[in-house]
């Protein structure tokens, strides 16, 4: 694979690029003329990625077309721009590593199921697991869950993508490396609402774990693997979230918590918190599914402004004690 083409000019989106142009020749796409600008110009996404100098290997273009010549494509815009953005694409043979986090607010679909219906001759693949863009960029160490059915095809990508400090680690269990990062977002906000009203480092322990068990409980229901869940993508991915003000679903949960609204923390973000159009998605999923999900439950109703952070802890700290583990 010489040429691997990134669609999202991103924080995210421009660290993978980095990572890419280690290997060879890299095109990144980008949505907006500035980035598109300050790239080219300047050989850094000033927008997004500030401070951080692109490798020469990186080009960037703003015409979708360009990224038909490529060998594989990083997919990395937001989940619910995912089908328009595959739809506007060339119809495309190629692999496509899928990096959004979250499900398709329409339909409840995972990322992979949208990519199968809008490109459906390309090869799939899903790259998710602790990871936060300005690290990457730097070259800082971070290992990933890389999970793709057809074997030949993820060892090609892997091969590809492996650096010393970026060490992909291949799966099998797509639907279970999807998962992992979609639910681990809407838990973030959960655990930034506990910073942000000062709970206690136990209190967000306790709701990493309890949130893992949701996690858990929501995955089996769709097919996924308990080792998936337990792995890079699923509970590495969520302690990280879960844990640092870098997390934008961290940060807008952390606001919820000091007593900001939703609407307002929304509105003043120009990147996506995807914890905060995920939330509802999955609560209707997990309804549908027959899983009882108490904290994916409680930050839909902090977000939609339904109830206080109180009322909601109250809720959380009332409900009946069971048996670890159910």
């Amino acid at each position: 694979m010489k040429t691997i083409g990134v669609v999202g000019g991103g924080a995210w989106g421009t660290a993978l690029a980095q990572v890419a142009a280690e290997g060879g020749e890299t095109l990144l796409w980008a949505r907006e003329t500035e980035v598109v600008e300050s790239i080219r110009n300047r050989h850094e996404n000033s927008l997004f990625l500030p401070g951080i100098a692109l490798r020469p290997a990186i080009a960037v273009t703003g015409d979708l077309e360009d990224l038909a010549a490529c060998d594989a494509l990083l997919v990395v815009t937001p989940a619910q721009h995912m089908r328009s953005v595959l739809a506007a694409l060339p119809r495309l043979r190629i692999p496509l590593i899928l990096c959004a986090k979250g499900m398709e607010e329409a339909t409840t679909k995972l990322m992979h199921d949208v990519a199968r219906e809008e490109q459906p001759e390309s090869p799939l693949a899903v790259l998710s697991g602790p990871t936060f863009a300005h690290e990457v960029a730097a070259g800082l160490p971070a290992a990933v869950t890389l999970a793709v059915e057809d074997r030949p095809v993820g060892e090609a990508l892997r091969s590809r993508l492996a650096l010393p400090w970026f060490r992909p680690y291949l799966s099998d269990d797509v639907v279970g490396a999807e998962i992992g990062g979609a639910v681990k977002n809407v838990l973030a906000i959960a655990c930034g609402v506990v910073e942000g009203r000062k709970l206690g480092l136990n209190a967000r322990s306790a709701l990493i774990s309890r949130g893992f068990a949701e996690m858990t409980r929501f995955g089996l229901a769709r097919g996924a693997r308990a080792d998936t869940l337990a792995g890079l993508s699923g509970l590495g991915d969520l302690v990280l979230t879960c844990s640092s003000t870098n997390s934008r679903n961290f940060s807008l949960g952390k606001g919820l918590g000091e007593g900001s609204s939703a609407a307002a923390l929304l509105a003043d973000r120009r990147t996506v918190a995807e914890g905060a159009f995920t939330a509802p998605v999955l609560a209707r999923a997990a309804q549908d599914a027959g899983v009882d999900m108490p904290i994916t439950s409680a930050v839909c109703a902090l977000l939609s402004g339904q109830a206080a952070v109180d009322d909601v802890v109250e809720y959380l700290l009332s409900r009946p004690l069971k048996v670890e583990g159910a």
